[in-house]
């Protein structure tokens, strides 16, 4: 799983015939030839072992252990999962979360090379996707070397575990307001929203942790592990349903 995101690459200029200089140079996979970019020569690269070998000491002395390690389209994006399996909180009876570290690298320019940390729900044992990003510290692709990533990985966890348990009772303790379930119906795509709704009927939320609840049901059983467009999704969920919890709590 891990070796198959820390493949090897290299750049090669863009140039060919009649062109000597473009300004551009492609980002390659070495072990299959693969062109996974082309970017502008400002454009640092930062490889994938290296930001994997800063970040592993601090997160073994953490106990972090790693639940995921995937690339998108074919390389050019890349994410890894680390989850803090000796520390929870139950939120529940038997209803627990934990803290989670991501650390992502992208070979397109698309994402800085960067630590997420938050707390997200175990819900069943294909992997739980949902929670809620309490600290996000990266490294911008114009710097090109990953220079203090173990400090910013370790300040990462440091915020996660100081406010790790701060909002999650809220959401337990109040009560949801019925038109804030259309607000999250609307989140999801039409191929799954029928599953959403009807799992709603079922189960009527009546606390936004329920609610919460409803949206991990719908990540975790019906959508796409190995979909991009579902961990997007994931990342959203969670924000809004604490911005509306917090709105209610307020008033």
């Amino acid at each position: 799983m891990i070796e198959e995101t820390l493949f090897p690459v290299k750049e090669v200029p863009a140039i060919g015939y009649k062109v000597t200089e473009s300004g551009h140079k492609f980002i390659v996979r070495e072990d299959t030839g693969d062109v996974l970019s082309c970017v502008s020569n400002s454009y640092k690269l930062i490889n994938n072992q290296d930001v994997y070998n800063k970040a592993l000491p601090v997160l073994e002395k953490n106990k972090c252990e790693l639940v995921e390690a995937q690339s998108f389209s074919n390389g050019a994006r890349t994410t890894w999962k680390w989850r803090f399996p000796e520390t929870k909180v139950e939120i529940g009876k038997g209803d627990f979360v934990n803290p989670e570290i991501i650390i992502r690298n992208s070979y397109d320019g698309s994402t800085e090379a960067s630590a997420m940390a938050g707390a997200f729900r175990l819900v069943c044992t294909n992997g739980l996707v949902i929670g809620h990003i309490l600290s996000r510290n990266g490294i911008r692709h114009i710097v090109g070397n990953t220079g203090n990533f173990e400090e910013l990985v370790e300040n990462t966890i440091r915020t996660t575990n100081k406010v790790f348990t701060q909002e999650f009772p809220m959401l337990v303790s109040t009560k949801i307001r019925k038109k804030h379930i259309e607000n999250l119906v609307k989140m999801f795509p039409g191929t799954v929203m029928e599953t959403l709704v009807q799992h709603i009927i079922a189960k009527p939320p009546e606390t936004y942790w329920d609610l919460l609840n409803a949206a991990t049901w719908i990540s975790t059983h019906s959508m796409s592990r190995n979909r991009e467009a579902t961990h997007k999704i994931e990342n959203k969920i969670y924000p809004e349903i604490y911005k509306l919890a917090k709105s209610v709590a307020k008033a």
